[in-house]
C-alpha cells in the first residue's frame, strides 16, 4: 500500500471515529449575506489577528496592544500554538513567512525550513531501507533539522520591537498552568494519538510522547486541562539564551544525546550550522491583482500556476461551484501537481526555470491539456527547461501598516512521533518528503531541504497590500489558496465568506516522493455542493470519495480607501480573528 493510499485511508478513519450522536438538520439563516456565511468579517482600523486557536489570537492581540509590531505578536502568537495546538505545530517543526513592511513598502519572504543530517548519505540511507520505496512516514529517518526558533529570530532580528524573551511569557504560563482542549483539537489530537500508536514500533522512545502528550494514557478531550511543563522549560532557556540554546546549547546538547540513543542521526553540528534563508517572493498578475507566493523548496508557485491556467477561463460565467466550474479547477491542480512532482526541491541543489514555469506562455499550453468533457487520469510534467547549475498558519496586521502571513508545521500532526528527552515537543517528520530516485531534482542528499508543502499566501492590488492569507493542510493548500482567491477575485465574496463557502479536495496526484496518478485521483466534495453537480462530476470520469480535511483558513484584507483592516478565520477549525 503506497503513502498516498494510506494518507487517503486514514481520511476514511476520521470519518469513521465522529461521533455517533444525532445531529441538528440544518443551520440558522443570515439575516443579510450568503446563508453559507458562519459570521461576518472582523473590522478595525488599528491592528488585525487570525489564527487557529481563540487564546493564540488573544496573546497576539495584547502584544499589539503593548506596542510590538505585526512580526512581535505573530512570533507569540506562533510560540503560544506549540503549546495549546501541539499536534499541528511547534519548534519541532519549519516555518516560512512572507511579510508586508510598511516603512520600506516592500514584500520579504523567509525560507526557516531545515536541512537533511549530514551525516547520512544517500547509499547509507538506501541501504537502511533496503526494498522500501519511501522513507517511512515515522521514527528516526522521517526527522531532518527544525528551522521554526531561527525563524522566530530571524523575523524578530528585521521586524521586532518587544524583547523576544517578553514574547515568550504568555505561553510559558500557559504550558505550566495548562488550557483547556477545544472541540477540533480535541478531535484531531485524538486521531493523531491513535494512529502513532499504530505505529509504535517504528518510533523509537514512544514513551516519551505518551508523557508529554498523553493524559493518564489517552488524548486529552475537549474541555480537558492540557500541561506541558517541560516545553515552558525549554521556552524559557530560549527566551534567556536566545536562538543559540537552541542550535548550539543546553537544548541542543539534549537533542544529540537523545538521537545518538534513539537512533536519529541528527547531530548537535547539524543544528549549529543550521540558518534560515531571506528569499524573494515570486509573483502572477491575476486578473489585476498580484498574487505572491513563496519559491521552492516549498509548494506555493503551484498556486500561481494554476492561477495562470483558469484565467484563461470566465470561470464566472461557469457559476459558483458548478460542475463545469470545479472540473476546470480540479484539472488545472492536475496539470500543476505534475510540475510540483518534478521539478518543485532545493535550489541550492536544483535550478528550475521559475520564471517559465510562471509565464502566461507555458500556462496556455497547458490549458490546452484540459478536455472540458473528461477528467484526466494521467497527466505528464511539462517542460521548463530545467537548469543545472497537519500546520498552523496566522496572520497579524498592525498599527503601522505592517502585515505578515507566517505558516508553521510539525509535517503530519505531531510529526515523526518522537520527543526528545525533557524537551516537550515533537520532532517534525518533514524528511519523509524526499524522493530516492536517483536523478529526481527532489533526491535525497545531505544538507539538504525536502520538499515542504507549508505555503503563507498574499496579494497586492495597485501597489497596496490587499490580502494577507493562508490555508493550512498539505497537499490541500495550494487547492485551498486558489478556490479561496477565485471566490474574492471571480465572485467578489468577501474575505470570511470566501473561506467558508464549500471546497473540492482533490487527492492522488503525483508526488515530488516519487509516485504518480494513475486513475485520475479521488475528488472529495463538502456537502455545500450539490448532488447534481456530484452527479456531473462523476460523469465527467471525477472518482468521488469522502474525506473530513478541507483545510484551515485564516485571511486579513487591508481596505486602502477606508484604511480598514477585515480579518476572517476558519469555520472549521477553532480559531478566532479580532482586532482593535
Amino acid at each position: 500500500m503506497n503513502r498516498l493510499r494510506i494518507l487517503y485511508c486514514l481520511g476514511l478513519l476520521c470519518l469513521a471515529t465522529l461521533p455517533l450522536y444525532s445531529q441538528p438538520t440544518g443551520k440558522g439563516d443570515r439575516i443579510t449575506g450568503p446563508n453559507f456565511a458562519t459570521r461576518s468579517p472582523i473590522l478595525a482600523k488599528h491592528g488585525m489577528v487570525a489564527t487557529s486557536h481563540p487564546l493564540a489570537t488573544q496573546i497576539a492581540l495584547d502584544i499589539l496592544k503593548q506596542g510590538g509590531t505585526a512580526v512581535d505578536a505573530a512570533i507569540a502568537a506562533n510560540a503560544a500554538l506549540g503549546v495549546i495546538e501541539p499536534n499541528n505545530g511547534g519548534i519541532g517543526g519549519d516555518l516560512f513567512a512572507i511579510v508586508w513592511s510598511a516603512k520600506d513598502r516592500k514584500l520579504y519572504g523567509l525560507n526557516a525550513s531545515g536541512r537533511s543530517p549530514k551525516g547520512l548519505t544517500y547509499d547509507s540511507l538506501k541501504t537502511i531501507l533496503g526494498q522500501q520505496k519511501l522513507i517511512p512516514l515515522y521514527g528516526p529517518l522521517s526527522v531532518s533539522v527544525p528551522g521554526a526558533v531561527d525563524g522566530w529570530f530571524q523575523l524578530h532580528q528585521r521586524f521586532g520591537k518587544l524583547s523576544m524573551s517578553s514574547l515568550l511569557v504568555p505561553s510559558i504560563r500557559y504550558a505550566r498552568e495548562g488550557v483547556p482542549v477545544p472541540q477540533v483539537i480535541a478531535y484531531s489530537w485524538q486521531v493523531a494519538a491513535n494512529r502513532l500508536a499504530t505505529n509504535e514500533p517504528m518510533i523509537h522512545e514512544f514513551n516519551n510522547f505518551r508523557k508529554t502528550f498523553l493524559i493518564d494514557g489517552k488524548a486529552p478531550v475537549q474541555g480537558q486541562v492540557f500541561r506541558n511543563p517541560d516545553l515552558a522549560t525549554t521556552y524559557e532557556k530560549i527566551a534567556k539564551g536566545g536562538r543559540d540554546a537552541f542550535y548550539k546549547g543546553a537544548v541542543a546538547d539534549v537533542i544529540d544525546r537523545y538521537a545518538r540513543k534513539a537512533g536519529l542521526y541528527l547531530r548537535k553540528s547539524d543544528l549549529a550550522t543550521h540558518q534560515s534563508t531571506w528569499i524573494k517572493p515570486v509573483s502572477v498578475n491575476y486578473r489585476g491583482y498580484d498574487v505572491y507566493e513563496l519559491p521552492p523548496n516549498g509548494q506555493g508557485i503551484s498556486v500561481l500556476q494554476m492561477l495562470n491556467i483558469v484565467e484563461g477561463f470566465d470561470l464566472k460565467s461557469l457559476g459558483h461551484n458548478s460542475a463545469e466550474y470545479l472540473h476546470v479547477l480540479v484539472e488545472a491542480k492536475k496539470l500543476a501537481f505534475e510540475d510540483r512532482a518534478r521539478y518543485y526541491a532545493d535550489p541550492d541543489f536544483t535550478k528550475a526555470s521559475i520564471n517559465w514555469l510562471l509565464s502566461k506562455e507555458y500556462a496556455a499550453k497547458r490549458r490546452k491539456l484540459i478536455d472540458l468533457k473528461k477528467a484526466s487520469e494521467h497527466l505528464d510534467a511539462g517542460d521548463p527547461g530545467l537548469r543545472s547549475g497537519d500546520t498552523v498558519y496566522l496572520t497579524v496586521a498592525d498599527d503601522q501598516g505592517n502585515i505578515v502571513s507566517l505558516i508553521q508545521s510539525n509535517m503530519l500532526e505531531f510529526g515523526s512521533g518522537m520527543v526528545p528527552d525533557g524537551l516537550g515537543f515533537v520532532f517534525h517528520n518533514r524528511g519523509t518528503s524526499f524522493n530516492l530516485q536517483p536523478n529526481h531534482a527532489n533526491v535525497y542528499a545531505p544538507g539538504k531541504r525536502p520538499f515542504n508543502t507549508i505555503i503563507p499566501g498574499f496579494v497586492m492590488k495597485n501597489g497596496e497590500p490587499f490580502l494577507s492569507f493562508g490555508v493550512m493542510g498539505g497537499a490541500m493548500q495550494p487547492q485551498g489558496h486558489l478556490q479561496v482567491l477565485c471566490n474574492m477575485i471571480d465572485f467578489g465574496m468577501n474575505v470570511q465568506e470566501a473561506g467558508d463557502a464549500a471546497r473540492f479536495s482533490h487527492s492522488g496526484s503525483s508526488e515530488p516522493i516519487g509516485t504518480s496518478m494513475i486513475d485520475g485521483g479521488r475528488l472529495a466534495l463538502e456537502s455545500g455542493i450539490s448532488s447534481e453537480v456530484r452527479a456531473a462530476l462523476e460523469a465527467r470520469g471525477h472518482h468521488l470519495a469522502p474525506t473530513d480535511f478541507f483545510g484551515g483558513h485564516q485571511a486579513i484584507q487591508w481596505d486602502a480607501v477606508n484604511r480598514v483592516y477585515w480579518g476572517a478565520t476558519e469555520m472549521r477549525k477553532d480559531g478566532q480573528a479580532a482586532g482593535y
